[in-house]
């Protein structure tokens, strides 16, 4: 599989990608899942969504179903009757942003390597703690720093 374009993320006022994909645990419980018109390699999922993180609850807000922002997917489509942001409830995970410079490309998924990831634990919608993963280049352990809660 290709490298994958990440989900965007709005954070403590800054603009973010994410290697995680919170959507797909909604079309898991049996969520509609949107019918893309393009293919692209690098989004085999159809659609790129766009998140945002206010009052520490995660919030789906866009979804496109090209990287280049040209073809919107109405949010009503999937979630009728909610709006322009829709809570994402069904979700329990961590999100993953990678941070710095890339150490080490790898053409598949989300694989590839940076200097750091902010880690983000999401427990049915509501952000509970962040911490940052720090990488080292080249050796197989990271070191975690800053592991914390938000209350």
């Amino acid at each position: 599989m290709t490298a994958q374009f990440g989900e965007h993320l709005r954070y403590q006022g800054e603009d973010m990608t994410m290697a995680t994909e919170p959507l797909e645990d909604y079309f898991a419980l049996g969520g509609e899942r949107p019918s893309s018109g393009s293919l692209c390699t690098a989004l085999w999922r159809g659609y790129l969504g766009s998140w945002e993180i206010v009052g520490n609850r995660l919030y789906l807000v866009g979804l496109n179903s090209s990287p280049f922002g040209d073809e919107p997917i109405p949010l009503e489509r999937l979630f009728p009757g909610y709006g322009d942001r829709v809570f994402a409830h069904w979700y329990s995970g961590t999100l993953r942003v990678p941070q710095g410079r890339q150490l080490v490309y790898v053409h598949m998924g989300y694989a590839s390597t940076y200097e750091r990831d902010l880690m983000l634990q999401i427990e049915r919608g509501v952000l509970r703690g962040t911490w940052v993963r720090h990488n080292a280049q080249g050796a197989g352990d990271s070191a975690l720093h800053g592991r914390g809660s938000t209350s």
